[in-house]
């Protein structure tokens, strides 16, 4: 988690691991630390990045942003999902008691066989014109370059690829 401000912004969250070798899911990204309170407090801070999964896995959630003071802290960004596997969710915004509401942070794509993560929810605004954080991108699945069978010279389809 990030560090607590007295009188400054919070800190930002660590970023989740990447997995290491074919199998494995990407560690979470860490929630942003708190800003210092009224009346010099500042902003939340950023949530971390999810991590990044191995070939066959899941990709890490993105840490939710930091209560600010001022404005809530921007959600983390999900990690991107294997060759089989999701994406990560993006993390939460947080929450603005004097501002606006962080946004969500973005969900991580998913891989050839898999879907795309979640984006996340926007902050909530605790000032009465304040404005709440918008939601993040849902992430997208990859597209397979040789899903589809080539074309022979003769015009017609080759076999389907090896799997």
């Amino acid at each position: 988690m990030g560090a607590l401000a007295v009188d400054a912004n919070g800190g930002p969250g660590g970023d989740g691991g990447n997995a290491v070798g074919l199998f494995g899911n990407g560690g979470p990204g860490g929630t942003g630390g708190v800003s210092g309170p009224s009346p010099s407090g500042g902003d939340g801070g950023k949530g971390g990045s999810g991590g990044d999964a191995g070939m066959f896995g899941f990709g890490g959630a993105g840490g939710d942003g930091g209560i600010g003071d001022d404005t809530g802290g921007h959600g983390g960004a999900g990690g991107i999902g294997g060759l089989v596997g999701d994406g990560g969710g993006g993390g939460a915004g947080g929450f603005g008691s004097n501002g606006d509401g962080g946004d969500g942070g973005d969900g991580g794509n998913g891989g050839v066989i898999g879907t795309g993560g979640a984006g996340g929810l926007g902050g909530v605004a605790g000032n009465a014109g304040g404005t709440g954080g918008g939601g993040g991108h849902g992430g997208r699945a990859a597209r397979s370059a040789t899903a589809v069978p080539a074309v022979t010279a003769d015009g017609r389809f080759s076999r389907w690829p090896r799997r």
